[in-house]
């Protein structure tokens, strides 16, 4: 079911709405504006065609990613199913060159860190308004994460872009570059790829389906 509560949202310092709208129905059609606004080039968005073309990506060009790309791939993140639609997770839009080399440093000193477009996904349970354990929101809460930066690299695959998934952080590192108290669960690092990649071998659909009766 829908949230009856409406929590305050927590956006990331330099990245504030002018103004925000209370009124769902306002905040659908912001949102569907920006989803089916057209790209300024032809981009095959076939579904299927963009999950067989995604690749990761450690080498980005320096072209800067246009804004109507970026906000189509945050909008997309919304988008994504979350429990009970309460959207137990927030995005950091990491822009600053000096916080993405201080990621880059809580990133295992991963380099393609300091990507063009920088997404943080963190878990925010508070924002999960079911009674249970406090151990389930949490488990609600990164799967809200997951799924919303999914759906951001599927968006950013779909616009011509390309993007790198990391899951190895220091969480508390992190926290502290973007300045939060909110767990991250993945960053996601977008931009124009230097080179198109070949797809790898992938296991047999055989291996990974296991049917029950």
């Amino acid at each position: 079911m829908d949230s009856i509560d409406n929590p305050e949202k927590i956006y990331p310092s330099g990245y504030e709405p002018k103004e925000i709208h209370t009124d769902v129905n306002v905040r659908n059609q912001l949102l569907n504006e920006i989803l089916k606004s057209s790209p300024t080039e032809f981009i095959n968005t076939d579904l299927f065609t963009v999950m067989s073309k995604r690749r990761s990506t450690r080498k980005f060009t320096d072209r800067i990613v246009e804004t109507v790309k970026i906000d189509k791939i945050i909008a997309a993140a919304d988008t994504a199913p979350t429990a009970g639609n309460f959207q137990g997770f927030e995005i950091f839009y990491v822009k600053s060159p000096e916080k993405k080399q201080q990621l880059v440093e809580a990133c295992n000193n991963q380099p393609y860190v300091h990507a063009p477009v920088v997404l943080v996904f963190c878990k925010n349970p508070s924002r999960v308004k079911f009674n249970f354990p406090e151990e389930v929101l949490k488990k609600f809460a990164i799967q809200d994460a997951t799924l919303a930066a999914a759906y951001s690299q599927l968006a950013a695959q779909a616009l011509g872009l390309s993007s790198i998934w990391i899951g190895m952080f220091d969480e508390q590192k992190v926290m502290k570059v973007i300045n939060t108290d909110l767990i991250p669960s993945s960053i996601l690092c977008i931009g124009y790829p230097k080179q198109n990649k070949f797809p790898k071998p992938r296991r047999n659909l055989q291996e990974i389906v296991h049917a029950v009766w």
